[in-house]
């Protein structure tokens, strides 16, 4: 199989499976794992932050964010394409009480203007403005990166507003490898922030959320009310570990792929692309003129003799993404399936 479905679909190779078998390991809920403490100094040290915590996703991630960040009844805002408001099964209603308000942006870019726009005087008929959430790069807007400016702009209306601001980091070294900005210039414009290993960067599971000291003793608490304290994780820890040593500069392969695929099928009949769009893994394209659904055209897709699978967005939208199991050779034979299939 050609699997284009998502950058999750990772495996991790041969010298990452050795070295996570191999790692030193100790009860990491006591702070006794060494791989782990190992990795949360790392992520803290590569996004200039006081401290960061291990977690086995980062959906969690997020989710801990929300709580420490906010209270019941308070409002979030978010772009609308955003992960916090579609892929997490409703958590921050139902674990932290929070309304979500979600801002129109471009591509899942919004601007400083329209969180002004969007917040709410202080009155005791509207739920308090609490938190700004940035998702860089966002994944609906087909993995585009934010600019330092644009997040500068928005980080600089939150703190006008005295509003916490977050980013959903899940591509963020996506975003570093494709624009050339350090990891930490990012992070300095938000209160907290995660990185993701179980995607691009090949490990089978895991993300680190990073903030203030203070933040991060406050996320420990949610992290152990949620389940998410482990014991001799360093086992895990080691693949982020083995990731961010070997893996972040690679992620350029997968954006090359990624707009090798965008630029091959842009000329295809019915398919409705722009190829300048593509800044880094991810492809999302409109099938509506080949005549075919989007589930009709992956369907074909997966039984064509080149088994290609993509994940289905709407009733005229597919997404491919390109990742490290995904090699050049296949991406063009993915191409001429695609051809195949719509001609």
């Amino acid at each position: 199989m050609i699997d284009l479905f998502s950058d999750t679909l990772t495996k991790p190779t041969p010298d990452m499976r050795r070295f996570m078998c191999e790692a030193e390991v100790g009860d990491e809920q006591k702070g006794e794992d060494p791989t782990v403490n190992l990795l949360q100094e790392m992520v803290a040290d590569l996004l200039g932050k006081e401290a960061a915590v291990f977690l086995p996703s980062g959906t969690m991630c997020n989710e801990i964010a929300v709580k420490v960040h906010t209270r019941p009844g308070d409002e979030v805002l978010a772009d609308r394409t955003s992960h916090l408001i579609h892929f997490e099964g409703g958590g921050p209603g139902l674990l932290s009480g929070v309304l979500m308000a979600a801002l129109d942006g471009e591509r899942g870019v919004f601007t400083g203007a329209q969180v002004r726009a969007a917040t709410h005087p202080r009155s005791r008929y509207a739920p308090p403005t609490r938190l700004v959430s940035v998702e860089n790069t966002s994944n609906l807007g087909g993995g585009r990166v934010w600019s330092l400016a644009q997040v500068e702009d928005v980080s600089r209306a939150a703190r006008g507003l005295g509003l916490a601001a977050h980013m959903d980091g899940a591509r963020l070294l996506n975003a570093v490898v494709a624009s050339g900005t350090p990891a930490r210039a990012y992070a300095a414009q938000v209160d907290s922030l995660w990185i993701d290993f179980s995607k691009g960067l090949g490990a089978p599971v895991g993300a680190c959320l990073a903030g203030s000291r203070a933040f991060i003793e406050e996320a420990w608490r949610y992290k152990q009310a949620l389940g998410g304290a482990m014991r001799q994780a360093g086992i895990i820890a080691a693949g982020g570990v083995y990731a961010l040593r070997h893996h972040v500069s690679r992620l350029a392969e997968d954006h090359d792929n990624a707009k090798a695929f965008a630029r091959g099928i842009a000329g295809l009949r019915g398919i409705a692309l722009d190829p300048a769009h593509v800044e880094t893994n991810i492809v999302i394209f409109d099938v509506a003129g080949t005549g075919l659904t989007a589930q009709a055209l992956a369907d074909r897709l997966l039984a064509s003799p080149a088994n290609v699978r993509l994940s289905v967005m709407g009733e005229s939208r597919l997404r491919a993404v390109t990742h490290l199991d995904v090699s050049r050779k296949q991406v063009d034979a993915a191409i001429e399936a695609m051809a195949a299939v719509t001609a």
